[in-house]
């Protein structure tokens, strides 16, 4: 072995950088809950495929001999490995060493993830804790200068994790303090998560303090703040369930835009048919229900899942499968506001959408609303500016879909329950109800004279009602054919299955026509 000394010194080097930031800082990363950058990236892919690439870049130590003494990795850790058998890009921060941030790390390594993911088709995840290779006043003085953002390899770098996300799926797992660029980075996913002792701002405690604001972590970034603002998709409590939800996700999606999301085997009955369908729609149209058990109870057992749970409550989006084939699935949720669509809602619409349309999934929407939410608040936020975004982005589409009204489709939001000027499937359950606008408050302004003018008003309002009820029965729509089918709901999980075998010859690979999905 005439280059043995060579590959000791090799070892040696990786053996260094196998230490961290050292045996103290790793201990104090472990006592505060948290596992090692290494530990986290082998839960994170399958057993024993993690490739690592760059593990000895660093600084290194020499003494007067230039024998090297020690040396200090780059606070940056990536490669490629497995998750459920196919090769992502796993790229992670390393807090023990100078708590993630740019004095102690090598801009070329996370820049080299993003572009090994892009020019490969790879999914990329994002392992990130504290600035994610950002900046820290200390580089002033360990740089001799201060940095310019968006200089030399900045806007390279921002250039790859916006096509990222036009190309491949871009998974972010917020472990800790997540801070400034690490925060960037987080949000710039196509799903992020983060557990529920970690914190993501743009600037922490110590700088917002300066604004007179004296707030903890959790009280400035925590979990219950970012899931609920739309910062970040999902909160979980330990590592380990973060680790689960993003190779779940990533189950649903192709390694790329050029392939199609796997079809996976089915066991349960496309043809299953669910009698409690037939009771979770009340007649009285002033109680509410619950729709994730009717979701349940048509996609295959076990395949829904939810994203962004905590934000745009009034609609409910999630990844599942039916008969095998993966799609997305927006629901109204009839908890939240009646399910009509508010400003955040309507934001969600067109995030979950547009990612639909650049993964190639098809889109079934169970719908159940009553119009864009109204009042002083509603207007406040800009509700109709979202929504005519949200009526858009479905208009763009191009992806097969399938609409079931469940309940009600009211107003200028009822109109996006379908993409325009091109042929979707609707049905309807006979539960349904729909119109210009309710006729709740609509009578009493329509008909005002004659109601005023009646010996008992309230006697004449009820009459009116029952009779535009009658009117407004969804079979008097399917006899002028303005809703295609009237269904029994027993029947919406085999029709649904079918659809995505009808849509399965229409899917083609390659990058979303005429739009590039954003942060």
């Amino acid at each position: 072995m005439i280059w043995k000394p060579e590959l000791d010194e090799l070892a040696r080097r990786e053996a260094f950088a196998r230490e961290m930031g050292g045996v103290e800082k790793v201990k104090r990363q472990r006592d505060q809950g948290r596992l090692t950058v290494r530990e986290r990236i082998d839960k994170m892919v399958d057993a024993d495929s993690f490739h690592e690439i760059g593990a000895i870049s660093g600084i290194g130590e020499y003494d007067d001999k230039g024998e090297l003494t020690n040396l200090t990795p780059a606070n940056c850790v990536f490669g490629r490995g497995k998750v459920g058998g196919r090769t992502v890009v796993v790229v992670g921060d390393d807090f023990t060493v100078r708590g993630g941030s740019a004095d102690a790390s090598i801009s070329a390594k996370p820049l080299m993830a993003e572009e090994m993911a892009h020019d490969f088709r790879l999914p990329i995840i994002r392992i990130i804790e504290g600035s994610g290779g950002g900046g820290s006043v200390k580089t002033i003085e360990t740089k001799g200068a201060a940095n310019l953002p968006g200089g030399i390899g900045g806007n390279r770098w921002y250039r790859y994790t916006t096509e990222n996300l036009a190309h491949v799926p871009v998974v972010g797992l917020g472990l800790g303090s997540v801070a400034g660029l690490g925060a960037a980075r987080l949000a710039a996913s196509h799903y992020s998560v983060m557990t529920r002792s970690s914190a993501m701002f743009v600037a922490g405690p110590p700088v917002v303090k300066r604004l007179g604001q004296d707030l903890s972590k959790q009280e400035l970034g925590g979990a219950d703040i970012q899931t609920r603002a739309g910062g970040v998709d999902d909160a979980v409590d330990t590592e380990e369930e973060a680790f689960a939800r993003a190779r779940r996700f990533l189950s649903y999606l192709p390694s790329s835009v050029f392939e199609l999301p796997p079809t996976i085997a089915c066991n349960d009955d496309p043809e299953r048919s669910e009698e409690t369908l037939l009771k979770a729609v009340p007649r009285s149209r002033k109680q509410v229900y619950k729709m994730r058990p009717i979701i349940e109870s048509v996609v295959d057992k076990g395949s829904f899942f939810e994203l962004n749970s905590n934000f745009g409550r009034p609609i409910i989006v999630g990844l599942a499968r039916l008969e095998g084939r993966a799609v997305l699935l927006l629901a109204s949720d009839p908890f939240h506001y009646g399910g009509s669509w508010t400003a955040e809602a309507c934001q969600k619409v067109v995030r979950w959408v547009d990612f639909a349309e650049t993964f190639h999934l098809p889109i079934v929407y169970l719908m159940d609303c009553p119009g864009f939410m109204i009042g002083l608040e509603a207007e406040k936020a800009a509700t109709i500016r979202h929504g005519v975004r949200a009526m858009a982005a479905v208009n763009q589409t191009t992806v097969p879909w399938c609409t079931v009204i469940i309940r009600n489709s009211f107003g200028v939001a009822g109109v996006v329950h379908q993409p325009a000027d091109r042929f979707s499937i609707r049905y309807a359950w006979p539960s349904a109800y729909w119109g210009s606008l309710p006729l709740e408050g609509g009578i009493e302004a329509a008909y005002r004279a004659e109601i005023d003018a009646a010996e008992d008003p309230s006697a004449k309002l009820k009459e009116i009602e029952a009779r535009l009820n009658k009117l407004r029965s969804p079979f008097r729509s399917a006899e002028k054919f303005w809703v295609e089918e009237i269904i029994d709901p027993r029947k919406t999980r085999a029709l649904l299955c079918e659809f995505t075998r009808l849509a399965e010859p229409l899917r083609t690979p390659g990058l979303a026509k005429g739009m590039t999905i954003r942060p």
